[in-house]
């Protein structure tokens, strides 16, 4: 489910935080679904525990999970944070297609290029 890049020079949480981001806005992990606990993840992934605890200290910060007491971490079912996540990222399409047109780089390649990185994701998810 989560795979640490050592060679990447962000630290392993944020790596941690962003994989799961990932999985969530991609139905991957649906609402409610109980997230190993630090311990079993930490020990699954080789790394310190408190690493782990801020990935999920930053994930429900930003919304993306909720703790119950003596039950463990939860992915949280809020259909405004997806819609929020989807517009961010339209956005940014937006501002790269923006830049592409700007530096005269024609409709025709934009698309070619949008539906190839798209269908190479698709494949590749």
């Amino acid at each position: 489910m989560i795979v640490i890049d050592y060679k990447d020079r962000r630290p392993i949480y944020e790596q941690v935080v962003e994989r799961f981001q990932e999985l969530i806005l991609n139905g991957a992990l649906p609402a409610d679904t109980k997230l190993p606990s630090v311990r079993n993840l930490a020990i699954e992934l080789s790394i310190n525990p408190n690493t782990i605890q801020r990935a999920y200290a930053t994930l429900e910060q930003k919304g993306y999970i909720y703790s119950v007491k003596g039950k463990g971490s939860f992915i949280a079912g809020d259909v405004e944070l997806m819609d929020f996540k989807k517009q961010e990222v339209l956005k940014q399409l937006g501002e790269a297609i923006n830049q592409a047109r700007k530096n005269g780089i024609a409709y025709e390649e934009v698309e070619k290029t949008c539906q190839a990185i798209y269908k190479e994701e698709q494949i590749n998810d």
